[in-house]
């Protein structure tokens, strides 16, 4: 299936869902209700630290507590900025998304679906930082020694509304180029 076909699926699919706010509400809802619990079975199921071959040579589950934002950036910041700045600008990120969000109003399918996933990414993670100082991380995904961050539900809720976004800006009728400007 080429890359058009499957994003013109996926934009008529959003546009359903996008038709009724409850509906979306339920998107963020069940996407932040799976993302606290996958966390709590890793924390349960695995020691930190702990890795899980799932796929030899591709895929692991692990149980990282990652003290840092994405990719552990600013993990060796001070407590002070990793305990209140960082949770301050991941609320601040969900008030942001939630003005946008309401400001779409008749915006396509693709771009109303996007705003569910990146609040509820973002609240999944505020959730556990605020309240444990740190992000669960368990998708370890790596070839030979190359591996990628761990990241969770969240973290790819967030990126799949992000590339919705971006996709949805390109699919605009009406954009002016820079060449026209």
């Amino acid at each position: 299936m080429d890359g058009s076909a499957a994003a013109g699926r996926s934009g008529r699919c959003c546009a359903a869902l996008a038709g009724s706010n409850s509906a979306l509400a339920a998107l963020g809802c069940a996407i932040l209700g799976l993302d606290l619990y996958t966390k709590a079975l890793v924390a349960e199921a695995l020691a930190h630290g702990e890795s899980v071959p799932i796929l030899d040579g591709f895929f692991n589950l692990v149980h990282v507590r990652n003290v840092g934002i994405a990719f552990g950036l600013f993990a060796d910041a001070p407590a002070w900025f990793r305990d209140w700045a960082l949770p301050a600008l991941a609320l601040a990120g969900v008030v942001v998304v939630l003005a946008l969000f309401r400001q779409t109003g008749q915006a396509s399918g693709m771009n109303r679906c996007a705003f569910p996933l990146i609040l509820a990414g973002a609240a999944g993670n505020l959730y556990e930082r605020w309240w444990q100082g740190y992000v669960t991380d368990f998708l370890d995904f790596f070839v030979g020694t190359y591996h990628w961050p761990a990241f969770n539900v969240a973290d790819s809720a967030i990126t799949v509304g992000v590339g919705l976004l971006l996709l949805d800006s390109f699919r605009r009728p009406g954009r002016e180029s820079a060449a026209e400007g």
